[in-house]
C-alpha cells in the first residue's frame, strides 16, 4: 500500500519527538476540523477522518435521518438523505462531505497552530511518563544554555532545568561542560522543561557511592543515612552487614582511591565516613567527629535531645565553620544536640548548686521530726529549713498543732542541722587547703628528696674513714699521737679527704667505700698479729697512717 508525502512527513516527526504516529494524525485532523467550523461558521456535527493513501484530510458533517425535521444542523429527511445514501433508513445517519479545497490562508493557519500545539502537549505527556519513573536516577547531562540563574542541560531526548537552589556553591558552568545529576522533580506544568535536576542533593552523593563501591552496589555495606551541605561538606553513615567486611574501608578504599574520585565529581567538596550505630550515644560521638568527645548524655528521649560534653580545646572543632559539623550531626541522627566544653558544664553545676543553696534546704533535710510535723509546717507554708530558723517560738505556737514541746524539739532539731552543716563544710575546706598544700610543696619535697640521696651515699665512706682513724690511733704509741707534727699530720688527712673529693663526689664516694672496709679489715689483722714493740715503733705508726691518707688520694691522683 502506498502512502502519501504527508503520512511519511508525520511518521517521521513521530519518531523524532517520541510520539505516537497516530497522535500527530490526531492532530492534523482536529486542526482541519476547527479550521472547516471556522469557514462554514456552522453548528452541524462535524466528523474529519485522514486518508493514509491520498494524504487528504476528509471532513464530513453527520445527521440523522427523521420523517420530520425539527433541527436542520443535526436531522436531515428520508428523501434529501437518499441523495447522498440511497440504502439509509429512517433513524440512520447519513455522512455529507464538506470540500476542505476551499479553505484558505487563515484557516490553514489555524490548523498549524492547532497541530503545534497538539504535537507539544503529547510530547510532553510522552516526557512525564518516562522521566516521572526515573525520579532519583544518576543522568550523565551537558549545558546547553544559562537562563539567569538556572542552567538548562540536555539529557539527550528533553532538556532539563537545574534551579540555583539545586546547584552547587563551589561550581561555575559553562555552555558545553559535562555534568552528572540526579532526577529530583518532573513538573508537567512548568512552561519550560519540565524535567529537574540537583547538583545539591544528597542523593547525588548516594549515587556516585553505589557507582565505585561494589560493596555499596551489592548492598553488603548500607548506607543507613546522610546529611550534605552541597559544596562545603556532607557525612555518610555506613553499615556493614557482613561482620568480616569494614564498612568505612570499604568506602575510602585503597589509599583513599574510591573517596577521592567521588570528592572529584564533587569539585572538592569534603565528605566524612562514619560507621552507624543504633545506639544513638555511641552514633552522636562518631557524627560529631574529627573532634573527641568527651561525655555523651541523653536529656530527654521523647524529644530526642543530646547533650555533648568535650574538652576546651575540641569545642570548636566539633561546632565547626559556622557551626556546620554539629549541624549535619544533628541531621545526621535527628536528634537535636548541645555541645558543651568542660567549663561551661563545671559553670553551669556552680549555679545550679548556688541557686539550689539560694533556695534553700527543704524540711525533710531535717532528722528527728516526724512526718505529721513536717506537714503541719507545710501546710502553713514553711518549705525550707532556712525558713524555719527565722521562725520566732510564738509564731510557731500559732500553727494548729504544734505546742511548746514540739518548738523545743524543733529548736533542736534546727541547731543540730546546722551544726553539721558547718562542720562539714569546714571538713570540705580542709580538705581543699590540704590539696593545694600538696600540690605546692610536691616539687620542694622530689627536690630534697633528691639531695637527701647524695649525702646517704657518702654516709659509708665517712664511717669507714672513722674506723680507720680509731685503729691508727690505738696502735700509735701515746707519745708519737701527742708530737705536733703527727697532729698536723691527722688533721691534714681529714682536712684534705673533703676538699679533694668534693669535685668528684657523687662519683668516687661509691667506689671508696669497699677499698675503706677492705682496708680496716687488713688493719685489724695486722694489729693483732704483729708484737707491741713492732707496732709502738715511731716509723710504724707514721707507716699505719700514711697508709690511711694514701688511700683516698690515690683516687685524686696524689699520695701524702
Amino acid at each position: 500500500m502506498t502512502t502519501s508525502l504527508l503520512y511519511q512527513t508525520i511518521d517521521q516527526l513521530s519518531r523524532e519527538k517520541g510520539i505516537d504516529a497516530q497522535i500527530i494524525i490526531s492532530a492534523v485532523e482536529d486542526a482541519i476540523l476547527v479550521a472547516t467550523r471556522k469557514y462554514y461558521k456552522t453548528a452541524e456535527d462535524l466528523q474529519s477522518r485522514f486518508n493514509k493513501e491520498t494524504g487528504v484530510v476528509e471532513v464530513h458533517a453527520v445527521k440523522k435521518v427523521v420523517e420530520e425535521v425539527q433541527d436542520a444542523d443535526h436531522e436531515i429527511s428520508l428523501r434529501d438523505a437518499r441523495k447522498y445514501d440511497p440504502e439509509v433508513e429512517l433513524d440512520g445517519e447519513v455522512r455529507i462531505r464538506k470540500p476542505t479545497e476551499v479553505l484558505g490562508r487563515i484557516a490553514a493557519q489555524t490548523a498549524k497552530q492547532v497541530i503545534f500545539q497538539k504535537v507539544r502537549e503529547a510530547e510532553r505527556d510522552a516526557v512525564f511518563a518516562e522521566y516521572n519513573q526515573r525520579i532519583g536516577e544518576l543522568v550523565n547531562c551537558t549545558v546547553k544554555r544559562l537562563e539567569g540563574p538556572d542552567v538548562i542541560v540536555d539529557l539527550g531526548r528533553t532538556e532539563a532545568r537545574m534551579p540555583r537552589k539545586e546547584q552547587s556553591r563551589l561550581e561555575t558552568y559553562q555552555i558545553g561542560d559535562r555534568l552528572r545529576g540526579v532526577i529530583t522533580q518532573v513538573d508537567r506544568a512548568a512552561r519550560g522543561p519540565q524535567v529537574v535536576v540537583s547538583r545539591a542533593d544528597a542523593a547525588l552523593v548516594q549515587k556516585l557511592f553505589a557507582m565505585e563501591v561494589p560493596e555499596i552496589y551489592d548492598s553488603t555495606v548500607v548506607i543507613k543515612a546522610m546529611a550534605r551541605e552541597a559544596g562545603e561538606r556532607t557525612k555518610v553513615a555506613v553499615y556493614s552487614k557482613d561482620p568480616d567486611v569494614d564498612c568505612v574501608g570499604a568506602c575510602v578504599g585503597m589509599k583513599g582511591m574510591r573517596v577521592q574520585s567521588i570528592i572529584r565529581e564533587l569539585r572538592g567538596e569534603k565528605i566524612d565516613i562514619i560507621e552507624y550505630n543504633e545506639d544513638p550515644v555511641a552514633f552522636a560521638a562518631n557524627a560529631l567527629s574529627p573532634a573527641k568527645i568527651n561525655h555523651v548524655s541523653i536529656v530527654e528521649a521523647q524529644q530526642k535531645h543530646l547533650e555533648v560534653i568535650v574538652d576546651d580545646t575540641q569545642l570548636s572543632l566539633a561546632i565547626g565553620k559556622k557551626g556546620q559539623n554539629v549541624r549535619l550531626a544533628a541531621k545526621l541522627l535527628g536528634w537535636h544536640i548541645d555541645i558543651k566544653s568542660e567549663e561551661e558544664k563545671r559553670q553551669e553545676i556552680e549555679s545550679q548548686m548556688a541557686a539550689m543553696a539560694l533556695r534553700g534546704a527543704p524540711i525533710s533535710e531535717l532528722k528527728g521530726l516526724g512526718e505529721k510535723t513536717l506537714q503541719k509546717l507545710r501546710d502553713h507554708g514553711v518549705e525550707t529549713v532556712e525558713q524555719l530558723a527565722q521562725m520566732t517560738p510564738d509564731e510557731l505556737t500559732e500553727i494548729p498543732g504544734i505546742g511548746d514541746k514540739t518548738v523545743e524539739k524543733i529548736r533542736k532539731v534546727v541547731t543540730d542541722y546546722f551544726e553539721r552543716d558547718s562542720e562539714s563544710t569546714a571538713a570540705l575546706a580542709a580538705a581543699a587547703e590540704a590539696a593545694a598544700i600538696t600540690g605546692a610543696t610536691a616539687e620542694p619535697l622530689e627536690a630534697k628528696t633528691e639531695e637527701a640521696e647524695a649525702p646517704k651515699a657518702e654516709a659509708p665512706a665517712a664511717e669507714a674513714g672513722a674506723a680507720d682513724e680509731e685503729v691508727a690511733a690505738q696502735t700509735a704509741p701515746e707519745t708519737e699521737a701527742a708530737k705536733p707534727e703527727n697532729a698536723e699530720l691527722a688533721a691534714g688527712e681529714h682536712v684534705a679527704e673533703p676538699l679533694e673529693a668534693k669535685t668528684e663526689e657523687a662519683e668516687v664516694s661509691k667506689a671508696e667505700a669497699p677499698a675503706a672496709e677492705a682496708g680496716a679489715a687488713d688493719e685489724e689483722v695486722a694489729a693483732q698479729t704483729a708484737p707491741e714493740t713492732e707496732a709502738a715503733k715511731p716509723e710504724n705508726a707514721e707507716l699505719a697512717a700514711g697508709e690511711h691518707v694514701a688511700e683516698p688520694s690515690g683516687e685524686g691522683g696524689e699520695t701524702k
